[in-house]
C-alpha cells in the first residue's frame, strides 16, 4: 500500500506537464467517528483535474493507498521532477481522460498531507492531537469525502476508483453510498484484512511505539522531535510486502546468487555495516519516508486497515446486497499483500448477490505494486470499464 517515489518516478517518465494546485475543503462543523469520539471540525486537502460538466454527472473519486495522498497527477510546480502518483494513469487521453471526466482526489481523514489528522492542531487545546485523535476506520475516510463531494454540488459519482488501502475505500463507497456511485473499481484490495498483513502491521507500529523518541505519542508538540528510527525501520519492512522478489531483484541490480558481500569475512563485526545490497535499498526507502510521514498518522492509519473487514458478522453476499453500481474488481498475479483470490472474492460474492460485477486478473511482475504500473491491459479495461458506463 505504498506510493513508492522511485517507482513512481520510473514508471511516469516526463508526466503530463499539467500544473494543479491543492484546495482545501472546510468542514466547519462537529465530526463523529464510527468507534467513537468527534473533532470539532475538519479539512480535506484535494486536487481536481479535468473539467466539471454542466450536470455534474462526469466526477470520477480517486481514493489512494496508505502511504499516498492527494498529488495523483500533474506537478504543483514546472520544476518538479516527479508527478503525481498516478500521472501515467491520469490525464487527457489516459486511462481516466481528463478531457472526459473531472478528477477529484483527497487526502484521507488522518492523513498528513494537509487533511486532518494526529498532526492537526486541536482547536479546544492548542496543541496537536497527537493520540488524543479518535480511532480512525475506512468508514469514517469515507463519511469525510463525502462531504466533500457534497460541497461541490455532485449528487453521482460516475465512478470512484482505488488500489490497495483505496480499493477498500471504493468498496465502502458502493455499500454506503449506493446512490451515489454508478461505476466502482477496485484494485489489489480485499473484503477484509488478512492475519499476515495485520501481522506486518503490527511488528511496524511496535517499531513506531518502542523507539524512545515517540513519547508516548506526543512527540508532535516538540519541533524536529519524533519517532524517526523506528517509523524507517516500520517503512522499510512495509515496503518489502508491496514488491516481488523479481522487483526487489531489479531495484538493486542484482541476481539472487550475487546479492552477498563481497570480500573474506573473519569476524561477526561486518555485523555493524550495511553488507547487502538490498539493505542499501531499503535504508534508502525509510530515510526518504521521513520526510513525507508522520509516524502517529501511520498508526492510526494502519489500525484502520486492520480493523476493515467488510462482513462481520454476515456474508459478503448480504453485504453487497445494497449495491447499485457496476463493479470492476482487479487481481494481480504476484501481489501476496492482498492475493488475487482476495480480490476475485469480491467479484464473486457481489455476482452471487446478483450485481454487475467483473472480475480481472492481471499476469504482472511487481506484486502488489503492480496496480500503479504502466500496464497496457490496465489502462484499457479501465478506459472501456468506464466509457461503457
Amino acid at each position: 500500500m505504498t506510493d513508492d517515489d522511485e517507482l513512481t518516478e520510473e514508471i511516469n517518465g516526463t508526466g503530463c506537464g499539467d500544473i494543479v494546485t491543492p484546495q482545501d475543503f472546510e468542514y466547519e462543523k462537529p465530526f463523529s467517528f464510527e468507534l467513537g469520539g468527534s473533532i470539532p471540525r475538519l479539512t480535506l486537502r484535494y486536487e481536481t483535474y479535468g473539467t466539471l460538466n454542466d450536470d455534474k454527472s462526469n466526477a470520477i473519486l480517486i481514493c489512494h493507498a496508505l502511504t499516498g495522498d492527494h498529488h495523483v497527477a500533474g506537478r504543483h510546480r514546472p520544476e518538479d521532477k516527479r508527478p503525481g502518483w498516478w500521472d501515467h494513469f491520469i490525464g487527457a487521453g489516459k486511462a481516466v481522460d481528463t478531457r472526459k471526466y473531472f478528477v477529484i482526489c483527497s487526502n484521507c481523514l488522518g492523513g498528513c498531507s494537509g487533511s486532518t489528522g494526529p498532526t492537526s492542531i486541536n482547536p479546544e487545546t492548542g496543541d496537536p492531537y497527537g493520540i488524543d485523535f479518535p480511532v480512525l476506520t475506512f468508514t469514517d475516510m469515507v463519511r469525510a469525502q463525502k462531504l466533500l463531494i457534497d460541497s461541490l454540488g455532485i449528487k453521482k459519482l460516475h465512478a470512484v476508483i482505488g488500489g490497495s488501502m483505496g480499493g477498500m475505500q471504493a468498496l465502502i463507497w458502493a455499500i454506503e453510498f449506493p446512490d451515489m456511485v454508478k461505476n466502482f473499481i477496485a484494485m489489489a484490495c480485499a473484503a477484509k484484512q488478512n492475519t499476515q498483513a495485520t501481522a506486518f502491521n503490527a511488528v511496524a507500529r511496535a517499531a513506531i511505539t518502542q523507539d524512545p523518541n515517540w513519547l508516548g505519542g506526543y512527540y508532535g508538540e516538540l519541533e524536529g522531535t519524533g519517532p524517526r528510527s523506528g517509523l524507517a525501520v516500520a517503512r522499510m519492512m512495509a515496503h518489502i510486502t508491496y514488491l516481488s522478489d523479481f522487483s526487489l531483484s531489479a531495484k538493486v541490480r542484482k541476481d539472487r546468487g550475487d546479492n552477498l558481500p563481497g570480500g573474506r569475512i573473519a569476524t561477526g563485526k561486518f555485523l555493524r555495516k550495511i553488507t547487502f545490497p538490498i539493505e542499501s535499498y531499503l535504508h534508502h526507502q525509510g530515510d526518504k519516508f521521513l520526510e513525507r510521514f508522520d509516524a502517529n498518522s501511520y498508526l492510526y492509519i494502519t489500525a484502520a486497515t486492520d480493523y476493515f473487514n467488510l462482513a462481520k458478522e454476515r456474508s459478503l453476499d448480504q453485504v453487497f446486497s445494497v449495491v447499485k453500481a457496476r463493479a470492476l474488481i482487479l487481481g494481480f498475479s504476484t501481489d501476496w499483500l492482498y492475493p488475487a483470490w482476495q480480490n476475485r472474492e469480491i467479484a464473486i460474492a457481489l455476482q452471487r448477490a446478483g450485481k454487475n460485477a467483473t472480475y480481472a486478473e492481471i499476469d504482472a511482475i511487481a506484486g502488489h505494486d503492480s496496480f500503479l504500473l504502466n500496464s497496457t491491459h490496465l489502462y484499457e479495461m479501465t478506459s472501456k470499464f468506464l466509457a461503457e458506463g
